[in-house]
């Protein structure tokens, strides 16, 4: 449960908008976790404490993840946030304690509340951490047809309480993290469980309780994710590439980004934007330093290049140079042998005794 005290209306009270009557909601900014911010746990000895703790606890647990999207490449799980009755909230480092199964084990038929289960459970299954059951907060609120579901606007619809999200977006691979950080990764799992039980109130007032059960479960159960067929091609942008030169182009500069961003532990837009790839594959690049310039092209009239702007070299996780990343590697000249000589094209092959 939330800390009343902090969450009495004050002058900080803000009224939202009731999309299901039309009304104004007063919603009370949560500012502070209920206990504190609890120190980050990266040592064994902690990570002993807490499965000790939340072994003895009770209800539910409330569980939500980060991760680094849009900076590291894959969807690797940065933090790991719990809370549960009895036992207060945790903030784990799954980087520093990369194995949390005994956390797992401890929690053995004790449900598990998230919220968009199916964005945090692969990550969490890489650190062993997988639940008997689960209650999915997001996929409640759909059920109950509510127009928005991101977790913010749900718990100040059921709840009356404001959750800050100006912290969902950030680089959660930074060491150490911030406090502000830190503070708003409590105050996700703050309140799941209050979150939780009105939402199965409502499933329950609605005759969609068994129907929601299903759906959790379903989402608890699903395979893994199916390897994509031909990823590259959904470079967005592709749509105004027609001639099987451009395409092999772009398949080339992707397999390369991707390579290369795998390498770096760096998310593939930061390498090389898909708008750089796309525009290198309109110039029809000869040459390596004609493919570093397509990729620093300004908009020249074309949709696919409006936005495209310089790609600076810097070291870290941040953008860098078309040719520090990609330009000594064979297949950036096999891209551009490919637009030069006419070579086939993705799932094509060349008829022999036929120029292109």
């Amino acid at each position: 449960m939330h800390d009343t005290a902090a969450t009495t209306p004050g002058p900080d009270a803000v009224e939202a908008p009731d999309p299901g009557a039309g009304e104004q909601l007063l919603v009370v900014p949560l500012t502070e976790p209920a206990d504190g911010i609890p120190a980050v746990v990266d040592t064994p000895q902690a990570l002993a404490a807490v499965v000790e703790a939340f072994g003895a606890g009770t209800g539910p647990v409330a569980v939500d993840a980060e991760r680094a999207s849009g900076y590291r490449y894959g969807q690797r799980t940065y933090l790991v946030q719990l809370r549960r009755e009895g036992a207060g909230t945790a903030l784990i480092d799954p980087a520093a304690l990369p194995d949390l199964s005994s956390l797992s084990e401890a929690l053995v038929g004790v449900e598990w509340v998230l919220h968009a289960a199916s964005q945090d459970l692969p990550g969490l299954v890489e650190q062993g951490m997988r639940p008997s059951r689960i209650f999915d907060t997001e996929l409640g609120a759909r059920l109950l047809g509510l127009e928005r579901v991101g977790l913010a606007a749900v718990v100040a619809e059921m709840l009356g309480l404001g959750l800050a999200k100006e912290h969902s977006a950030v680089d959660w691979s930074t060491r150490p993290l911030p406090t502000e950080w830190l503070r708003y990764a409590a105050l996700d799992v703050e309140v799941l469980v209050e979150l939780r039980t009105v939402l199965a109130e409502r499933l329950a007032v609605a005759g969609k309780a068994e129907w929601a059960a299903q759906e959790f479960e379903a989402v608890r159960t699903a395979p893994p994710a199916a390897p994509r067929i031909e990823p590259w091609r959904r470079v967005s942008g592709l749509h105004a590439i027609r001639d099987a030169r451009r395409l092999a182009v772009v398949r080339e500069l992707w397999q390369t980004r991707d390579t290369n961003a795998r390498q770096r532990d760096i998310s593939p837009g930061r390498v090389l934007p898909d708008h750089a790839i796309v525009a290198a594959a309109q110039a029809l690049p000869r040459s390596v330093p004609q493919l570093d310039g397509a990729a620093r092209l300004r908009r020249q009239g074309h949709a696919s290049s409006r936005h495209l702007v310089a790609v600076g070299d810097r070291p870290g996780p941040g953008p860098s140079g078309v040719r520090a990343a990609l330009g000594a590697r064979p297949e950036v000249r096999r891209a551009a042998s490919a637009a030069r000589l006419g070579g086939p094209g993705p799932g094509r092959r060349r008829t022999p005794g036929r120029r292109p």
